[in-house]
């Protein structure tokens, strides 16, 4: 995995992690990295140091967040933007929910101002490729 810092067009600065360096820049291409701050599909990467991780440490890190998205939040599968939107539009109770969807969906749901982000698909390795979680 590879964490990004990320700015906005507005100098808004966030993290993003990322599967790869592809994962990044086909997420940029399709428009699917959103500001959390204002909403702005301009994204760019901020210069910043390369940090160099030991596998060990790294798997150790991504079971840990395996672990604490499994605790905390429900698996809606390909539900995902219908529960999202749900939530957002008040129509289902707010709960922490991890699922798929399309890039087409994501971008969707960032127009719609939902506040969702995409995240590397480390719960289950053999879910299809293609879709973000």
């Amino acid at each position: 995995m590879i964490k990004y810092d990320l700015r906005c067009e507005h100098d808004h600065g966030f993290e993003g992690w990322f599967g790869s360096s592809v994962d990044y820049d086909d997420q940029a291409a399709a428009g699917l990295l959103v500001c959390p701050e204002c909403g702005s599909q301009q994204i760019e990467k901020a210069i910043m140091a390369p940090a160099v991780r030991r596998s060990d440490k790294t798997a150790a890190i991504a079971a840990a967040i395996r672990t604490e998205i499994a605790n905390n939040c429900d698996d809606v599968g390909d539900s995902f933007t219908e529960e999202a939107r749900a939530m957002f539009y008040g129509d289902a109770p707010s709960r922490g929910i991890y699922g798929q969807a399309t890039p087409q969906q994501a971008k969707d749901m960032a127009e719609e101002g939902i506040p969702a982000l995409p995240l590397p698909n480390i719960l289950d390795p053999k879910r299809a490729k293609g879709k973000l979680n």
